[in-house]
């Protein structure tokens, strides 16, 4: 009986990854071995970039309002507290929004605590 090697679907499969290696530089675009590895690290860095642009919105959030409620003559964590004490419940994006864009409301919000 014959070998069986399925050429059909290994040059699929090779395809497909080369086609996503589009635009790599040098052999990375082109040689399978080289675009298969830069090209599965892509979608690990992919993977982790999704899990820390969360994190880095997140700081970035905390740090608008700490800087925002300073001006206030309050902090950051007393702020999240007198919040959580006043059953306000508003999300740190919002509140990070109102301290940028509408700082009268942010004022208002941080007095009437």
């Amino acid at each position: 009986m014959p070998r069986s090697v399925n050429s059909v679907a290994k040059r699929a499969r090779r395809k497909k990854v080369l086609k996503q290696a589009k635009g790599y530089f040098g052999r990375r675009k082109n040689v399978w071995t080289v675009a298969k590895n830069t090209y599965e690290k892509g979608l690990q860095h992919a993977y982790v970039g999704r899990k820390r642009k969360k994190r880095d919105f997140r700081r970035l959030w905390i740090t608008r309002i700490n800087a925002a409620s300073r001006m206030h003559g309050t902090n950051y964590s007393s702020l999240i507290s007198k919040l959580k004490v006043s059953q306000i419940s508003i999300n740190r994006k919002m509140l990070a929004q109102m301290a940028v864009n509408d700082m009268d409301s942010f004022s208002n919000l941080i007095k009437s605590l």
